[in-house]
């Protein structure tokens, strides 16, 4: 059984990928401000599904801080606060079965 193995090339002999230029940078957005930080009139309260459908998906997941622009803070109560709402059918767990 004597087999012929090719053998592999060493790493130094393998293409390396190749840099085409210095990278693509972001466009340079806005810091987003908490909306309840801005504007003291606002509350957070389990009770107002108005409010807290515009922090969740239309897929029923919770929209994340670096998205929605929420403080740590506020996005704590709005977090606790969807799920107290979702607990008590004030608002969907999720809006509606969606086929894949």
């Amino acid at each position: 059984m004597s087999e012929e193995r090719t053998e592999r090339p060493e790493r130094s002999e393998r293409p390396q990928q190749r840099s085409n230029g210095p990278r693509k940078r972001r466009p340079f957005q806005r810091r987003k401000v908490c909306r309840f930080c801005a504007d003291k009139n606002i509350t957070i309260d389990y009770k107002d599904p108005r409010v807290l459908r515009s922090f969740i998906t239309e897929r029923g997941k919770i929209i994340p801080r670096r998205i929605s622009g929420n403080c740590s803070k506020h996005q704590r109560e709005i977090t606790e606060a969807i799920k107290r709402a979702r607990n008590i059918a004030l608002i969907p767990i999720a809006s509606a079965h969606v086929m894949a």
